[in-house]
């Protein structure tokens, strides 16, 4: 199982939210000093967020997401692409793959224009709660199911999906196991994030075939040895 260390980025910041809310939230220092802790640890990709840009707010992220992707890492982005050429200028940065979520509910013509045109490179980002998507940084809910839009991700000819049950985002109160495997019957490579308390939880995810894991607040906090997990999943 291939574990994605987070770095969520806020107003030039690393920070956890809880149950993603920018009110929420704790400062964990320099994005490019967290990228080189996890990389040191044993990172071989990393999952790198403008919270900035999901809020809707103009940013910097770029320039960090260049330092970033210079330590020689694949990083795994997402947070405020609405456009194709938001999309391009990831990549441009040096990004490895793209995360999409909101765009594909208040544009789905680019999110499928995205999967075409760059192939493996795009995952479906389904942030959900209650079984309903969550956009614009997880501030509004819509009436689209969150596994449906999972079957068209895959039928456009996406194969990897970041699954947040937002309900435990950053709560540290345990991943949801059952929507997670839940979604894999969309066909898509599920890489599980939110709530992901301890290695058991790692260990549950591995042990029924998960993808991958997003590890955020439990191994800023130290509530998951990074490198032990990695050794526990490998």
């Amino acid at each position: 199982m291939i574990l994605f260390p987070a770095i969520d980025i806020l107003e030039g910041r690393a920070v956890r939210l809880l149950y993603g809310k920018r009110e929420n939230a704790t400062d964990y220092g320099d994005p490019a000093d967290c990228a080189r802790r996890w990389i040191d640890a044993g990172a071989e990709v990393l999952h790198v967020v403008d919270l900035s840009g999901a809020f809707g707010q103009t940013t910097k992220f770029l320039n960090m997401l260049e330092a970033i992707a210079r330590l020689g890492v694949p990083v795994q982005t997402g947070g405020g692409m609405r456009t194709l050429s938001a999309i391009a200028d990831r990549f441009s940065a040096g990004a490895a793959r793209a995360v999409l979520g909101t765009v594909c509910v208040t544009n789905p013509e680019v999110f499928a224009r995205a999967a075409q045109d760059y192939c493996g490179k795009i995952v479906a980002g389904i942030d959900a709660k209650e079984g309903k998507l969550a956009v614009n940084g997880w501030t509004e809910t819509v009436q689209k199911d969150a596994f449906a839009f999972g079957c068209e991700a895959f039928s456009l000819g996406v194969r990897d999906a970041v699954f947040t049950d937002i309900s435990r985002d950053g709560a540290l109160t345990g991943v949801n196991l059952e929507q997670t495997l839940r979604m894999r019957d969309t066909g898509l490579n599920i890489i599980a994030s939110g709530g992901i308390r301890d290695l058991n939880d790692l260990i549950s995810l591995k042990d029924a075939g998960v993808y991958g894991a997003v590890l955020g607040r439990s191994i800023y906090t130290g509530a998951i040895d990074f490198k032990r997990a990695i050794g526990a999943t490998s």
